[in-house]
């Protein structure tokens, strides 16, 4: 089991703030002791706003304006005890991300995705922020705006919602949540069923069979994380993984969605999706995602 000493912290100011970053400290209560504060200049973005090209000043600006803030952020930190760092740099996101990460040896990457009426409104390109998930060797927590909910921007990770596909990851994302005993209340359990494949089953007695075994794997591993301190409750539901986690997350109150990410290749993520994916980028929950085995190996 790997504790969340560092985390970095990646945040363009507009909808990621102090506020965000204040609710993660409850991380403290799980060895949490340094944050690595990061803002990525993205060098096209600057020329297409300005529309002339590249202009240094512009850089120089952004690099100061971050720079305030962070030293502000930092002085609030420093008062309690934690160690930070700062990374102000011109770039790709993914990449430079990524590169700061691995030189960290960071625990956990923060990333905003807010969630806007209307639609959504992303801090980074969807590309981006996909390509970061898909490639990151590290857990990534895409933080999200909800300010009709304010007990998840509390205490995110308080009562997580862990859905599972019994794969690798899936596997991992249990270790990973077992240091958090002192910070989560209570973890719900969930896996969704297929509902093509339960309707192919000869009988009934097949189909009960088939939930019954469901079941027990999901008590295993709420029989594990209570082993380690942690409430634990299993569900299954049947349907859409991506609606029916998002109907478990709003019936359980969630405050946070836990998948193992898809270890899918570029192309496979494209044409055919991945419900970690599709978690992250449209569901209102936070949505933390833990890398494959192979992935973090890589690391």
């Amino acid at each position: 089991m790997s504790e969340i000493r560092k985390m970095l912290f990646v945040t363009k100011f507009e909808e990621l703030g102090f506020d965000a970053l204040q609710s993660l400290l409850t991380l403290r209560q799980a060895d949490l002791e340094h944050v690595v504060f990061m803002n990525v200049i993205e060098r096209d973005k600057v020329a297409l706003h300005r529309g002339k090209g590249y202009q240094k000043g512009e850089e120089i600006r952004l690099r100061e304006a971050a720079n305030i803030r962070f030293i502000d952020w930092a002085e609030t930190l420093f008062e309690e005890g934690m160690e930070v760092g700062v990374y102000i740099v011109v770039g790709t996101m993914v990449s430079q991300v990524l590169k700061a990460a691995e030189k960290e040896g960071s625990d956990l990457i923060v990333i905003g995705r807010p969630v806007r009426k209307g639609g959504l409104n992303y801090l980074y390109s969807g590309s981006a922020v996909t390509e970061l998930l898909r490639r990151s060797a590290v857990p990534v927590l895409v933080y999200k705006g909800m300010a009709e909910n304010n007990y998840l921007i509390d205490k995110p990770f308080s009562r997580p919602l862990l859905a599972t596909d019994w794969e690798a990851a899936s596997r991992r994302a249990v270790e990973y949540l077992k240091p958090l005993r002192g910070v989560i209340e209570k973890v719900h359990v969930m896996h969704v069923a297929d509902e093509k494949a339960l309707s192919k089953k000869a009988s009934a007695m097949e189909i009960q069979r088939t939930r019954k075994v469901t079941r027990h794997k999901l008590e295993e591993i709420c029989d594990d994380l209570e082993a380690s301190g942690i409430t634990a409750r299993p569900l299954i539901y049947v349907g859409d993984p991506d609606e029916e986690i998002e109907r478990a997350a709003q019936e359980c109150k969630a405050s946070l969605v836990v998948l193992g990410s898809s270890s899918r290749s570029a192309w496979a993520e494209r044409w055919l999706g991945s419900t970690p994916r599709q978690i992250a980028e449209k569901s209102p929950y936070p949505t933390l995602l833990i890398p494959p085995a192979k992935a973090l190996a890589a690391g």
